[in-house]
Formats: structure tokens, C-alpha cells, sequence
């Protein structure tokens, strides 16, 4: 049962003090789920802006983490049983150092693709900072806390970890270069480490210069198998490469390399930058990202194997060793049939603790927003930032990932504003961004359309006519079609909607996909705020 008028849900929780809200099971996305039910999958695994995935096996479980950027928490923590039905289960990093820095919104910096590795019992991530270095987190269970990050190695655009432990103790990080920062890309460098693989040595070798036939080359992921040392590496850039492997018998080198898998004759583009990953059974799966604008980076698994001790990726249909994706394919064989699993998109707010599909655009602070026992989420209404002409430098947006290629999110809520100038926000948030602002004004409430474009290079909000609202209890519902195009409605009663504004082509963030999330926002400084209960954010078809 919900609870939006403050009052009456304030004296029930005095009357009964020993009010527990239990949080809910995972329920299975109505918008996208990969497993066809008939031992067969569909790609992407993923239809999410995990991107730069990496993935183990530990014993039966398989784990994975993605790049996060400035969304924070970062470093999503993935589990899996059977490669296909994947949960949202953690964050690594619930806050992110420095802290003094990614207060603040930090567009396209933070944590760049990470690598997640097990060793002597402990789980460890190598993480990017393009500013600062490279970092590594660790712990004995994924699901729990991580330490604190250390700096394993400093440099300003040292990017895309990947450490390797070898048979007889050494450790060994590879690594590569964004030229945004550091002068030069499209290198690969292996240096050593010490055994605790805290530190990286000042020994680095260059490996790979890509600039002669891999265009632009980074994100190395690290293996050794046959007495071969193994360096995945995407290729090709972002939207449109490929996947290039290395081998060595040296762990400096000289390598060999070969292209194993690219777009071929499919619509997937860009297959590339991953994880590899076995079964128990023996079987080879890979997973690679790829890039859908809008959608961000979302997430294929291809079947892999192993020929001449070189890797094939996807369905090699001429045997010339280099594969393509495939759009549906058998289920890994992993011995055992496993219920179906899709990370959180709909939320009930019927928690005290927030649901891990929602990330904000900088660190959290405790009067943005709170979780509540009495079954909704308070966004309190905050100052714009000093300096600030649109969303694009607000910290406090509550936003999650787009789900789906195409769904419908409705949300209801009330507005308890306070003041005029206090406003509330449906935002599809990218370096467009299109939202359904709700906004006191003359001790009345009006709803309108603010478009802005081009909001990282400073570009101002355009609104349409404002209509009226009569109640505080309202709804507001996004329909998102093929192509990433968002249509905006509201409805008082929740059963009738009616449309507002015009059709808003989403566009992707920094280095992330498009975001649909809720703000809360008001004019000035003072010493209170009004604030809006959420009582459910829902994705249907």
C-alpha cells in the first residue's frame, strides 16, 4: 500500500513502531529479456549501456562489471549463472575519489573500462581514472564491500587495466593510452607488478603501435593459455571496429596478432572490447559491446573456440578465422537449467534502500534525495548549481539506463512544493536532453515541454506552453519508439494521458547512453525546500 500524504504517513509509522519494509525480489523486466525460454538467447544479453564489459568464472558463478564514468555508484557488479540471465547484485564504488572533484558533475571522466579478475581468493578490479591513473579495489565477496581504491599507477591517460598473475607468482598489467590526455593513443604497454598487485613497475614495453593496421587499438584484456600469453584488444573505434588478439610465448613479446571477429555481413557493429570467459563443461563464450548511440554500449555473448591456439568469436561461415555475431543462439551448456534473471528497471520504491538501477551524476549527498518506509522516494527540491544554464552541471538527476529499444516508463508522484520557483522533472537526459518540468508558480502548479540542445556546449532550454495542473498527485509517462524517439504525456488519474510538447529524438550522453530519470530543482537559496514523493517508476511495453 502507498503512502503520499506526508502526514497521515508520518503518524502510521509513530503508531507502529516496528514497521519493516522488506525488499523486493528481483522481478523480470516486461521490456527486455534475453532468454527465449526454448534453450535459445537472444543478442544483446544486455539491451543496457554496460559498456566495456569485462567477465569471470568463479567456480559456477560468473561475475561482470562495466565502465560507469561519472554515474555514481560506479562500477556495476553483474551475476550470472548461465551467461544469459544476469542480475544487478552490486556497486564497487559507492562513492568516487576524489571526492572533492566528482561532487561535481565530471561528464565523460571517471571510471573508464575496468577489469575484473579472481586470485588467491579475493576479487579484484583494475579501474581507469584518465585524470589521475590506475586504480584496484578488491575483496572476498563481490556481493558486499569493496576497499578502498588504491593507485596502482600514476600518469595522466594511462587508461584500460588488465592484470595478469602468472604460474609462478609474477603479475604483469597491461595497459593502454588515451590521447585526450596523455599525447598519444593506439599504443598497448605491458609492465611488471609486485606480487600483491599493488604496485606497477616503471618497466613498461610497448607491445602494440596500432596506428599502422588497427586504426585506433585499446581496452587489452589479459590471458595466458597453452603456454601463450593472450592480449584481447578492440580495434577499429568505438561504433565501427573489431576484435584483435595477440599471442605471445613472451609476456613482453614479440607478438603476433589476427583479427577474430568484426561485423561481417550481420547489423551488429562494432563487435568488439569484452571478456572471455568457459564454462565448467569446457565450452568458450565471449562477451563485446556494441554501440547503439542512444542506447549506449549494450551488451552480445558469442560463442567462441578454439583453433590452432587462436581464438574464433562468433560463426566463422568462410573458415578464414574470423568470425561474425550471432542474433540468437543456443544457451551455454553449464549442466543446469537456471530461472530467468533481468537487472532492475521498475521500481516500487517500497524499500529503504534505494534500487540499484539508479545512479546520479555526481557523488550522493544525503539532501538530494531519500528513500523512505512508507512507500515512496522523497527528491527534495534543490538549488541550480551557481553558474549553471541547464541540466548538463546538475548533480541531484536520479536516472537509470534506457531498458529497452523500445518501452513506455510512467511514473506518479506528488509534489509537495513549498515555494514558487520549486520545480519537478520526467528528464531523458544526453547531451540532449527533453523533459516534462513541473513548476509552482503563483502558488499554482503547470506543466510544460523544456528542450535543450547541445547542453554540453552550454545550450539553453526552449519551453512550450504550460498547461495547468489541478491536482499536487499526478502522472507522467515517457513512450520511447524504435531509434530512440520519446514522446511525453501526463494524466491526472493515471488511466487517461494526454500528449505535451513535441517528439524528442534522444541523444547519448559522454561516453554513456541517454538516461531517463527524475530531478527535483528550485530557484534560489534558502533555508528549506519542498520536495516530490515518488511513488513508482514502471517500464512496460
Amino acid at each position: 500500500m502507498k503512502f503520499l500524504n506526508n502526514a497521515v504517513a508520518v503518524g502510521l509509522v509513530m503508531l507502529s513502531s516496528q514497521l519493516i519494509v522488506a525488499q523486493k525480489t528481483n522481478e523480470i523486466s516486461k521490456v527486455w529479456v534475453a532468454d527465449n525460454g526454448d534453450g535459445t538467447y537472444k543478442n544483446p544479453i544486455l539491451h543496457a549501456d554496460y559498456s566495456d564489459p569485462d567477465a569471470i568464472r568463479v567456480g559456477e558463478d560468473y561475475y561482470m562489471t562495466a565502465s560507469s564514468f561519472n554515474c555514481i555508484p560506479g562500477l556495476p557488479i553483474l551475476h550470472s549463472k548461465d551467461l544469459v540471465n544476469w542480475e544487478l547484485v552490486n556497486y564497487a564504488l559507492p562513492k568516487q575519489p576524489p571526492f572533492d572533484v566528482f561532487d561535481k558533475p565530471q561528464h565523460g571522466n571517471g571510471v573508464w573500462a575496468p577489469c575484473i579478475r579472481y586470485h588467491n581468493e579475493e576479487f579484484y578490479i583494475y579501474y581507469p581514472d584518465p585524470d589521475y591513473g590506475i586504480y584496484m579495489i578488491k575483496t572476498k565477496d563481490p556481493k558486499g564491500l569493496w576497499s578502498e581504491p588504491i593507485l596502482v599507477k600514476s600518469g595522466v591517460g594511462l587508461i584500460d587495466p588488465a592484470p595478469l598473475w602468472d604460474d609462478d607468482g609474477k603479475a604483469y598489467l597491461g595497459f593502454a593510452f588515451a590521447g585526450s590526455r596523455a599525447g598519444a593513443k593506439s599504443l598497448l604497454a605491458v609492465c611488471s607488478m609486485n606480487s600483491e598487485g599493488t604496485i606497477a613497475n616503471d618497466d613498461a614495453v610497448m607491445v602494440l603501435d596500432g596506428h599502422f593496421d588497427e586504426a585506433t587499438v585499446e581496452g587489452p584484456k589479459f590471458y595466458k593459455r597453452n603456454g601463450y600469453y593472450y592480449i584481447f584488444a578492440p580495434a577499429g573505434g568505438v561504433p565501427t571496429g573489431w576484435q584483435t588478439v595477440m599471442r605471445s610465448k613472451n609476456v613482453f613479446g614479440p607478438y603476433e596478432k589476427r583479427k577474430v571477429i568484426d561485423q561481417g555481413n550481420t547489423p551488429i557493429n562494432g563487435p568488439h572490447q569484452g571478456a572471455w570467459v568457459d564454462t565448467p563443461s569446457g565450452e568458450d563464450w565471449f562477451f563485446h559491446f556494441q554501440d547503439k548511440g542512444a542506447y549506449g554500449r549494450i551488451v552480445h555473448l558469442q560463442p567462441m573456440k578454439w583453433i590452432n591456439d587462436w581464438p574464433v568469436i562468433g560463426i566463422d561461415k568462410d573458415k578464414d578465422g574470423k568470425g561474425e555475431p550471432v542474433l540468437t543462439y543456443k544457451k551455454p551448456n553449464i549442466g543446469k537449467t537456471y530461472p530467468i534473471m533481468t537487472p532492475p528497471d521498475s521500481d516500487e520504491f517500497d524499500s529503504t534502500k534505494l534500487g540499484l538501477q539508479w545512479q546520479w551524476h555526481a557523488n550522493y549527498q544525503v539532501y538530494w534525495g531519500m528513500p523512505t518506509s512508507m512507500g515512496f522516494y522523497n527528491l527534495f527540491c534543490r538549488p541550480m548549481p551557481e553558474k549553471a544554464v541547464n541540466l548538463f552541471d546538475v548533480p541531484n538527476i536520479l536516472a537509470q539506463k534506457f531498458p529497452a529499444n523500445e518501452f513506455t516508463a510512467t511514473t506518479k508522484m506528488t509534489f509537495n512544493a513549498r515555494f514558487d520557483g520549486e520545480s519537478i522533472a520526467l528528464v531523458i537526459m544526453g547531451l540532449d536532453y527533453s523533459m516534462l518540468k513541473v513548476k509552482q508558480q503563483n502558488g499554482e502548479l503547470f506543466i510544460s515541454q523544456v528542450t535543450c540542445k547541445n547542453a554540453d556546449k552550454k545550450g539553453m532550454e526552449k519551453e512550450s506552453a504550460a498547461v495547468k495542473l489541478t491536482k499536487n498527485t499526478f502522472y507522467l509517462q515517457t513512450k520511447v519508439k524504435a531509434g530512440g524517439i520519446c514522446s511525453f504525456f501526463y494524466s491526472t488519474d493515471g488511466k487517461i494521458f494526454q500528449p505535451l510538447g513535441e517528439d524528442f529524438k534522444s541523444r547519448e550522453g559522454k561516453w554513456i547512453g541517454a538516461k531517463i530519470g527524475l530531478t527535483a530543482l528550485r530557484e534560489g537559496k534558502i533555508n528549506d525546500a519542498g520536495s516530490v514523493a515518488i511513488d513508482w517508476f514502471r517500464f512496460t511495453k
